[in-house]
């Protein structure tokens, strides 16, 4: 026994020294809508976008000095090879300790059941956790949607770069609806105070991942290496994953960097990269939970793992940078962008009849540079043209870079 609590102080000391360590200066819009008072908390999202640093602020902002009363705990953690976490909170609980903040769940292979376990034991202990995005929390052994409330870290918005760049300490969210009946005032006034377009290609380029602000040289070859890692470890964790595919689905992504969007021909790029159809319409799946790429359907279609996606798009414009050989596809860009804040919005993005994307079942969008017509949309009832390389538009004619403010 006396050797097990000699392991958990190595465990407190370690916890200490990350919150000691972690700095306070940017911080996710995500944190001041999380309601911490509640028992049970997840955090998902994907490799890369700050979940670890979004625990370690709570704690220190929080619980900066109380040690004892609340821990940062990872479950890749050696210690929990040979522990398990039902035993380290029940020590923890008896050593008065009160939240556990706990990281990488995925990575510790009965989590869920151990955190219900917990969770109904020790009323007195709050539970923060946080996962990847690949979780399917409802196909775990035990399903914890009716006790734990979810929330989602996504990549940094434009807006949230702007700020974390000290562009302006705060910048207001809209709303899609405002934004497509105001952004004429909209963008007049930010122009007031700074140069949209002056930033907005730096955004696109490495800007969406909170550790560009660590070293903005280096960013890209990390990114790449976020990809590889989440094919290489984190995609492990699917049922039925198998790891020698690891190297033909880096091969599919960089296919993927050099095209998209496009209109995927399955069976032409199973036989490319030497997997089965089945196989690789699963990939695209796992891809897509891990936040590499979107796949885009019509309205009604269904989204299940065997149906052939009608487009694929990298997940958010540094991906373009990061995988593809060579200058980037800007059309490409643009899209990826559009796509990827609208959806981390929270709105319902699907493949327009007419024009590029059809969104929440009514607006029509029709993504291009500042020289695109109307042409395209002319006769379908709310459709825009959303323009880059424009700072402000008119009538139905949109700047990209505003629709980087809906988060």
């Amino acid at each position: 026994m006396l050797n097990i609590y000699i392991k958990m102080e190595r465990l407190f000391a370690k916890s200490a020294f990350l919150v000691e360590d972690i700095t306070t200066e940017h911080v996710r819009g995500l944190y001041g809508q999380i309601d911490w008072k509640d028992r049970l908390i997840g955090i998902l999202g994907a490799r890369g976008t700050g979940k670890t640093t979004l625990l370690l602020q709570r704690l220190k902002m929080d619980y900066d000095g109380s040690y004892e009363k609340a821990i940062y705990i990872s479950m890749d953690d050696i210690y929990f090879s040979t522990h398990t976490l039902v035993d380290f909170a029940e020590m923890f609980r008896q050593k008065g300790g009160k939240i556990l903040f706990i990281d990488e769940v995925h990575k510790y292979l009965h989590w869920s059941r151990e955190i219900k376990n917990i969770y109904d034991t020790y009323k007195d202990l709050q539970l923060i956790f946080t996962g990847s995005s690949i979780i399917d929390i409802h196909k775990q052994e035990a399903d914890l949607s009716r006790r734990a409330i979810f929330y989602e870290l996504q990549g940094l918005s434009f807006r949230e770069y702007l700020q974390f760049i000290g562009v302006a300490e705060k910048l207001p969210r809209y709303s899609l609806d405002e934004l497509l009946d105001n952004h004429m005032k909209i963008a007049l006034h930010f122009t007031k105070s700074f140069l949209p377009l002056q930033y907005f290609e730096a955004y696109l380029g490495a800007g969406y991942y909170p550790f560009f602000l660590e070293n903005t040289n280096t960013y890209l070859i990390r990114l790449e290496q976020v990809a590889r890692l989440i094919v290489e470890t984190e995609l492990r964790y699917v049922d039925g994953f198998d790891v020698g595919n690891t190297s033909k689905i880096m091969s599919l992504l960089a296919i993927m960097a050099e095209q998209v969007p496009f209109k995927p021909n399955i069976s032409k790029l199973s036989e490319k990269i030497g997997l089965s159809r089945n196989t690789l319409l699963q990939y695209l799946h796992y891809l897509s939970k891990a936040k590499l790429i979107s796949l885009l359907e019509m309205l009604g279609h269904s989204v299940s793992i065997l149906q052939k996606p009608e487009k694929i798009y990298l997940e958010n414009p540094n991906l373009h940078y990061a995988l593809a050989n060579g200058q980037p596809n800007i059309g490409a860009q643009r899209e990826s962008f559009f796509l990827n804040q609208l959806r981390n919005a929270g709105y319902l993005v699907s493949l327009a009849p007419k024009g590029d994307f059809f969104v929440e079942e009514q607006y029509t969008f029709e993504i291009g540079g500042k020289g695109k017509k109307t042409t395209q949309i002319k006769d379908v009832d709310k459709g825009f043209v959303v323009a880059d390389d424009m700072e402000v538009g008119a009538h139905n004619k949109i700047p990209l870079w505003l629709f980087g403010f809906l988060y």
